[in-house]
């Protein structure tokens, strides 16, 4: 009997008290009485009580609009409450204790610059004063909107997702209010909202089963051009069916009430398992690319391909990354950055020579129209190893030219490879790294690269040590930045 107790209150603890992540007000009441009324009873009543609880907020607050409005503002942008100037402050002091982590994780590893070390310097205080965003609000130039079922029970609402008090539910939300949102995007997306309801065909809700319509993806550049890509599940829907579903959504948005969105191109595709086959864009109606100028520019964006989120800060992060990296006609840039090329072509004006190493597909195209529209003669794509660009520059006879490493990597970081082929290139002297997320997969390359060689294993090249870490910001009203960090050997 006291094991069958000691188990209830291990149960109870473990169950539902702690902090919420949007931050509202706790249950009334001592979490002792609540562990004590869970102990009389059993783990299914519980359960059944946490349910019924569930049930009940959810009816009172169903029809509460700027409820749900603030807590989906929470979410996805934490620090829309603050003004700019204290979001640049919190953010500043997240990036010093990443800092300080990787420094703790450094150390252990066995890395450490004696220099440094001699002057008691920690790498925080390498870090530099926040480059701000150019623009504060409505800055995104792409969204991603869900559809689901909202609050009110409606199964066809366009939004962002959004989890229940007890997280058993799941409905999307309608982000007309969030700031980072341009008035665009909403119009689309409240559009395509229009164009479900008035649909005949089943509704989209049981996403994770497979609902019929998926997302509703919207891009933009600055002369308002506009993208819209629906992304879809057939199901069992033969492709007659489809067939009237696309040309239902061509109408509804050329000629019907969606014209008012003024789109300059039309997509719909398919979606497919991961592990299956990637399907092609269809294009429906209009241009197939969008076009955006940046710094003396014009890049092409496939409706597929990756492009910063944040045009003007792009231009931003593009210059301190030529800064940082000291880059003048004689450097000589590996970039293995992910997306259109972008970050590369805006340096070819000021370096020697540019190799891009990591674009594929889409991408690529989009990085060989734009070297080739803008007259680019010194960019050029490798999918090959850092020794062959070793080998092609040894015999080219320009021996005063410096290396240097370009990475920024996709949230999943770069590979074992390329972190070896860095490591081991003794040419690489300077290494500029950009990342958007400066911890997690971020920190486990960042050590690769910085932790003492290992002769019995892969990493044979003296380690890199950062010198600069410069933060630009992105992705005002979030945690969220790009930290440009310079290292050399």
């Amino acid at each position: 009997m006291a094991n069958q107790r000691s188990f209830l209150l291990r149960m109870a603890l473990f169950s539902k008290v702690r902090a919420l992540s949007w931050d509202v007000s706790k249950p009334k009441g001592c979490p002792w009485a609540f562990l004590s009324t869970a102990c009389e009873g059993s783990i299914t009543d519980m359960v059944t009580e946490e349910k019924q609880r569930e049930r009940t907020n959810l009816k009172e607050s169903s029809q509460n609009h700027d409820f749900w409005r603030e807590r989906l503002a929470d979410q996805m942008l934490p620090l829309w409450r603050l003004n700019y100037e204290e979001q640049l402050k919190v953010k500043l002091e997240s990036l010093k204790k990443n800092l300080e982590t990787l420094e703790i994780r450094l150390r252990k590893s066995g890395t450490g610059d004696p220099k440094l070390a001699a002057k008691s310097e920690k790498l925080s205080s390498l870090l530099h004063p926040f480059m701000p965003s150019p623009v504060v609000d409505g800055y995104r130039n792409k969204s991603s909107f869900s559809i689901n079922q909202g609050p009110d029970g409606n199964p066809k609402t366009v939004g962002y997702y959004l989890k229940s008090w007890g997280g058993s539910n799941i409905f999307c939300i309608q982000p007309s209010h969030l700031k980072d949102i341009p008035e665009k995007h909403n119009q689309v997306a409240q559009c395509f909202e229009a164009f479900l309801r008035q649909s005949t065909l089943g509704s989209p809700i049981d996403s994770w089963k497979g609902g019929l319509w998926h997302e509703l993806i919207v891009r933009t550049n600055f002369l308002g051009h506009t993208m819209a890509i629906i992304i879809f599940n057939p199901q069992e829907l033969s492709q007659e069916k489809l067939c009237v579903q696309t040309e239902e959504i061509k109408k509804f948005f050329l000629t019907g009430p969606g014209a008012l969105c003024d789109l300059t191109s039309l997509y719909v595709k398919e979606r497919t398992p991961r592990h299956q086959q990637l399907t092609p864009f269809q294009l429906l109606a209009g241009e197939p690319y969008l076009f955006e100028e940046i710094l003396g520019l014009k890049v092409r964006i496939s409706p597929g391909a990756f492009f910063q989120l944040n045009t003007s800060a792009a231009e931003v992060l593009y210059q301190t990354v030529g800064e940082v990296g000291q880059v003048d006609p004689n450097t000589v840039i590996l970039d293995f950055s992910h997306g259109t090329g972008a970050t590369g072509l805006s340096l070819a004006q000021q370096a020697s020579q540019i190799f891009s190493m990591s674009l594929v597909g889409q991408a690529l195209e989009d990085a060989k129209w734009t070297a080739a529209f803008n007259g680019i003669t010194n960019w050029e794509s490798h999918r090959g190893n850092v020794k062959e660009i070793m080998l092609q520059l040894s015999e080219s006879q320009e021996d005063s030219r410096s290396l240097m490493a370009l990475v920024d990597p996709s949230q999943c970081g770069l590979s074992n490879r390329v972190v070896q082929d860095i490591r081991n290139c003794k040419a690489i002297q300077r290494l500029v790294f950009v990342s958007c997320r400066p911890y997690g997969k971020s920190i486990e390359n960042i050590i690769e690269l910085c932790r003492p060689p290992n002769p019995d294993g892969n990493l044979l090249g003296e380690p890199f040590v950062l010198r600069q870490a410069v933060p630009v910001d992105m992705f005002p009203h979030s945690h969220q930045c790009e930290l440009v960090m310079l290292f050399t050997r």
